[in-house]
């Protein structure tokens, strides 16, 4: 049997080429043979991990996630709307390594839709990701920066614009290009203000 440490040690080649898979080929790419194709390995090797698809997919979504929280995140100057921008800067593809993430996330959407337990895991990673933007909004009414609205409902729509300022941004990089996805992020929040008052955004 193969000790801890080289086992340890093999896994972490298998995630490192499972995500230059997923980079590549999205999730729709991502099977056996193409994990072990860029490991230079036989298929059979990986069976020792994932003994199918499902399995497959679950340690992708791990990788995934694990690199999402890796990445260099914004630091905004205070409370309130400013971190309710940083918190959405972080989701945009405004850096080539960025936009591998998304392509990556918004390729697996197709399969959680398709599958009740990835589907699931996806509405909770929804869930917790408004509830953060949930405490920024509650955070910007408290100091009167935004107009008098229900908390939820902003935090879904500012969630909702992120994503689709996303896929429009992967799809048409040349007319979103970091420069502009920034603009009308501050746009939006600029139309979230409370009467009579210039928020601070930058």
């Amino acid at each position: 049997m193969p000790a801890r440490g080289d086992h340890e040690a093999r896994r972490a080649e298998v995630s490192e080429a499972v995500w230059l898979v997923l980079a590549t080929r999205g999730f729709g790419g991502l099977t056996l043979r193409s994990v072990a194709a860029q490991m230079g390995v036989s298929t059979g090797l990986l069976t020792h991990y994932f003994p199918d698809k499902r399995a497959l997919i679950r340690h992708a979504v791990e990788v995934a996630e694990r690199r999402a929280q890796q990445r260099r995140l914004h630091s905004p100057e205070r409370e309130g709307l400013p971190a309710l921008r940083s918190a959405l800067l972080d989701v945009l593809p405004l850096t080539p390594e960025l936009a591998v993430m998304s392509r990556v996330w918004v390729g697996y959407w197709g399969g959680a839709l398709a599958d009740e337990d990835l589907g699931m895991d996806q509405q909770r990673r929804y869930a917790r990701w408004r509830a953060a933007l949930r405490e920024h909004v509650q955070a910007a009414l408290r100091v009167g920066e935004i107009a008098d609205s229900d908390p939820d409902d902003v935090a879904a729509a500012s969630a909702a614009f992120a994503h689709g300022l996303v896929v429009q941004a992967l799809f048409d990089p040349e007319r979103f290009p970091p420069a502009r996805q920034t603009e009308l992020l501050d746009q939006f929040l600029r139309s979230l203000a409370a009467p009579g008052t210039v928020p601070v955004v930058s």
